[in-house]
Parts: C-alpha cells; structure tokens; sequence
C-alpha cells in the first residue's frame, strides 16, 4: 500500500491523462486479442469455420498483431534494455572558466537501485574509468531492497578508486533505507547539506548537494554556494532547478525520472514521478545561466513494480564543463554493445 501511494501522489497532473489512456489502450488491446482468440479456438472445435470476408479479417489481424508486438516489447525491455547501457555526453560553457582551460569532466549516474542480483552494477567502473573523469557523482535511489546493498556498495567501492566520488539520497533512500548505510567504507562523499572543495587540475570547483526528505538540507547547501563559484549541485528531484539557478550554480545534476523507463517514440516518458512532469524528463536543460542534467538512471523501479525499460536506455552522462567561449552546449549519445 505504501509504494502504491508513493507512485499516486508521485504522478503529476497532467501524466495522469496520459497514463490512464496508455493503460487502457493496453487493456483494450489484449483483452481483444483474447476474445478473439477464444472465439478462433471455439470455431476450431466446434469445426463450424465462420466465412469471412477479407474486408473482415483485417480488423482480427491488426488486433493480433498489436498483442504480438506488445509481447515483443515486453521481452525486449525486460531482457534487453536493462542490460544495455547508453553513454551520453553533454558539452556546459561557462562564463566561470578561463580561456584555454581544459575541460572539466564529470560523470553522472543515478539510480542505480540494485537488487539481489547484479545487472549493470559490474560493468559500471571499466564503462565509466574509460571515460577518464575528474569527478564522479551519483544522485540517489541506491536499493532497492537489503540483498542489493552489497552489490551497491561493491560498485560505489570501485568507482571512488576511479576518482573523487560524492553522492546523495534520493526518495528510496530517504523513504525505505533510512537507517542503511549506504555510503560508509565505500571512499564515495555522502553531501548532507554541506558543499565541499575539488581542485581539478588548479580550478577550484564547489561540489554541493543534500538528500531528499530532510527539509532545509537543500537550501543549508546552496546557501553555501557563492555565485562567483564554479560550482555544481547534487539532488535527487528535477524541482531544484529553479532555487539553483537564483544562487547562479553552473551544473544541477539530477535522477528520480528514469527518462520514464517506459517511454513512447516521439511522445518520450509516459510517467516521471516528477513535480513537473515531461518538463524535465531526461538529459540536458537550461534555465537562466544554470544548466540541468536528468539523468535516466542505471537501474528500475523497486517493489511490485515491472522490471521493465521501453526507449529509456541505462544511462551514464559525461558532462565535460567548458570555457564560455564554446559556443554552444552539445549532445550525443554512444551506446555500448549489449554483450
């Protein structure tokens, strides 16, 4: 019942419409298919084989072959999508760089949410190390249930040896895992309302970030952000993106979406579980001088809930920061091989 109310209150308004058309055309369609498929077995034993038209044969056709492509679906997204990760990068200018300076890269993944059994959580550092990342930060939602801790933990483990890693918690954290922990012995920085100082290469850049669920948090770290810093932000919800950009953060990276995990070509996220809905559902925004990063997350939503990715590939960003002098911000997408 809980995570039943967590996803209700979760659904922003204007997803709800959405969400119920998706579910009952779904519905719709196999319930159908199995009407019309019992009526096929019933002409079959009754061996009374209705004549039909042709002009009445297509509509059964079409029902079934929508039932078929819908079972496809489903088998690619559980046993396919989950498994083959994406590697975007994404170009930020910043007035806050000198000219001439390197680029600073970060790499960025989000709920991972690990069970029992390890799904990408093993490939993760070779994929991520052949990045070569100055930092690297994870923005919530670790488990999704005790046995995956482990798992988590091994991974995070790996990826600090990488390079300075820093991380927050995101609502599963918060909701269910609050007295877990997650972060400790792994070399990973939980931020808990605190900011802290990285020197890549010479350049001082301030790292930020607070968990959900822990009201003040969010605005203790910002007000710890000068907006003459080069600085990026952590937090789990795309709604921080408007008090970022009043303290002029440069970088809010962000998770919680999933990119929908199940999403429509053309149309994008069914669901988001987002306050602001398909306004941010997954990579790269603006708003005013700051830049907005939602991630798709590694791994799928915990509970009852289908381990299934339709068109939301696992993602792992590399965001390369850059003088301002590169005009304009970029984006690609680089996927890895499913074996």
């Amino acid at each position: 019942m809980g995570l039943l109310l967590h996803f209700l209150t979760g659904l922003h308004p204007g997803e709800i419409a959405g969400f119920i058309v998706f579910v009952g055309i779904v519905l719709a369609t196999y319930l159908a298919a199995l009407v019309l498929i019992v009526e096929m077995i019933f002409e079959q034993v009754s061996r009374q084989p209705e004549q039909r038209a042709a002009k009445q044969l297509w509509p059964r056709r079409a029902v079934l072959a929508a039932a078929t492509l819908g079972v496809i679906c489903m088998m690619y997204g559980y046993f396919i999508e989950p498994y083959w990760p994406s590697i975007t990068h994404a170009t930020v200018p910043t007035a806050k760089l000198a000219a001439g300076t390197r680029p600073i890269r970060i790499v960025h993944i989000s709920d991972i949410h690990s069970d029992g059994q390890p799904r990408l959580e093993e490939r993760l550092p070779a994929l991520i190390a052949a990045e070569k990342p100055d930092v690297i930060v994870f923005t919530g939602d670790a488990i999704n249930s005790p046995a995956g801790l482990p798992i988590f933990r091994r991974c995070l483990n790996e990826l600090s040896g990488i390079a300075p890693t820093f991380a927050v918690k995101g609502n599963w954290d918060a909701l269910f895992w609050r007295n877990v922990d997650l972060f400790g012995k792994t070399g990973a920085r939980e931020l808990k309302g605190d900011a802290v100082e990285v020197n890549v290469r010479g350049t001082r850049v301030c790292l930020a970030g607070a968990p959900v669920g822990q009201p003040g948090l969010k605005e203790q770290a910002l007000s710890r952000v000068k907006p003459e810093d080069l600085s990026i932000f952590l937090y789990h919800y795309p709604s921080a993106i408007l008090e970022a950009a009043r303290q002029h953060v440069d970088l809010l990276c962000v998770g919680h979406a999933h990119g929908g995990q199940v999403a429509l070509p053309f149309y994008g996220a069914i669901i988001t579980l987002s306050k602001l809905g398909k306004q941010y559902e997954s990579g790269l925004y603006r708003h005013d001088s700051t830049w907005l990063y939602v991630n798709r997350g590694i791994g799928m939503e915990g509970g009852s809930a289908p381990r299934i990715r339709f068109c939301a590939r696992p993602e792992i960003s590399v965001i390369d920061l850059v003088p301002a002098d590169v005009r304009q911000a970029t984006r690609e997408v680089h996927s890895s091989s499913i074996n």
